[in-house]
């Protein structure tokens, strides 16, 4: 009982500094445009949602995915071309990548979801491989050059994206619906059994439930919500190019998982502004970002063993409980 007592203890206090680190965060970033530049905080809503996505599956489903760049960068080229070949309003433009990347994840989750571990992760890493070629060479992609100068265009033709502060209010609003998703998927009966994969699958088996299909939806739900951050980015920046689908953009999304905290609503957010923050900080510098993103991760990995937020949910906890007892 007394273990029992202990273990509400530490939910309920979990979830009371999750939600006053949210209230902090959303009214920060209400504020943020009028001391920050707008563009630096839209990259870094669009990376953190990115994240989020990626944490989805990788978090609370404990699939680990190479490929969400596929899923990152090609919503980004179909809203792109959408909007600039073709003339779409932006809103539209956006629901089109996301449904392109839904679709991508369906094709690739149905394969890569017969494997397990490494061998998941490869499949996924072969396949968003293939994307890239794909887009090295489909007409629409505009190949090296990418798909440049993509109009802002005026949402639901009221909006204009074109004033910086229109479209910050946009961006941040449209986040804020990608990260309610998320914590409503994990928080619902569904996300109950996402865990509960994760942390014994053969067990999950054995109470009847369909694993691969759970499993095959976590990886669609992640790969749409990729693809709105993709779709974002693509009218934050007015382009779309082959490094949104490169490898090394999955990789970079890993790192701001780990670097955060996987399996926290927070972590991937806090992960992905260090990250964005100190590629910024260090554009203009000699020193190449690659090594100093390098040395803080061996750090973090040293240091912080569940990643920053992780780490600090952990110690505050303690404290919480301690007091109370």
């Amino acid at each position: 009982m007394a273990e029992l007592t202990l273990r509400q203890t530490r939910a309920r206090a979990s979830v009371w500094l999750e939600w006053s680190l949210v209230g902090l965060g959303i009214l920060a970033l209400l504020v943020a445009p009028f001391f920050v530049y707008s563009i630096f905080l839209m990259k870094m809503l669009c990376f953190a949602l990115f994240a989020c996505a990626f944490n989805l599956l990788l978090g609370y489903t404990g699939l680990l995915s190479f490929g969400h760049a596929t899923f990152f960068g090609g919503a980004a080229y179909f809203t792109a071309h959408a909007i600039k070949v073709w003339g779409w309003p932006p809103e539209v433009g956006i629901l089109l990548g996301v449904v392109g990347a839904a679709l991508l994840g369906l094709v690739m989750g149905f394969f890569a979801i017969r494997r397990q571990g490494i061998y998941f992760a490869m499949i996924t890493l072969a396949l968003s491989q293939m994307f890239f070629f794909f887009c090295v060479q489909a007409p629409f992609t505009e190949g090296e050059d990418g798909i440049q100068g993509v109009p802002r265009g005026t949402l639901l033709g009221i909006l204009d994206l074109n004033v910086p502060m229109n479209i910050y209010y946009f961006v941040l609003a449209v986040f804020l619906i990608g990260v309610f998703a998320v914590w409503r998927i994990i928080n619902s009966p569904f996300g109950m059994i996402l865990r509960s994969i994760r942390e014994n699958e053969n067990r999950a088996i054995s109470l009847g439930y369909s694993v691969a299909n759970y499993k095959l939806a976590a990886f669609v739900m992640s790969a749409t919500l990729a693809g709105l951050a993709g779709a974002l980015k693509a009218i934050v920046f007015q382009f779309a190019t082959l490094t949104d689908v490169t490898w090394q953009m999955s990789g970079e999304v890993i790192l701001m998982t780990l670097l955060g905290g996987i399996g926290t609503m927070v972590g991937p957010i806090v992960g992905a502004s260090l990250v964005v923050g100190l590629e910024s900080a260090l554009a203009t510098s000699n020193f190449p970002v690659t090594i100093a993103t390098g040395l803080i991760f061996m750090v973090c990995v040293l240091i912080f063993r569940r990643g920053i937020v992780g780490e600090l949910y952990a110690r505050l906890l303690d404290r919480v409980i301690g007091a109370r007892h």
